[in-house]
């Protein structure tokens, strides 16, 4: 595995993610390693552009056709 460090982390910024992660019952080294993973699975901008681009075009009925259909069969 590998190791990351940061530093010249801002003092107010420490002290928020120390409590933010006693809230959770995890230390400090465990709740960020829970954040890294989160961000790591989350797409940037230019991949969930990338995968809307990728997608075929939706040729259903409207959104309106559906509500029009469902109010009138009432």
């Amino acid at each position: 595995m590998a190791n990351v460090q940061i530093r010249n982390v801002p003092d107010d910024v420490h002290a928020r993610l120390k409590e933010q992660a006693a809230r959770s019952g995890r230390s400090l080294n465990e709740y960020l390693l829970g954040e890294m993973a989160q961000l790591s699975r989350t797409p940037t901008l230019p991949e969930l552009f990338a995968r809307i681009g990728a997608r075929e075009p939706y040729t259903g009925p409207s959104a309106a056709e559906i509500i029009r259909e469902e109010r009138d069969r009432r």
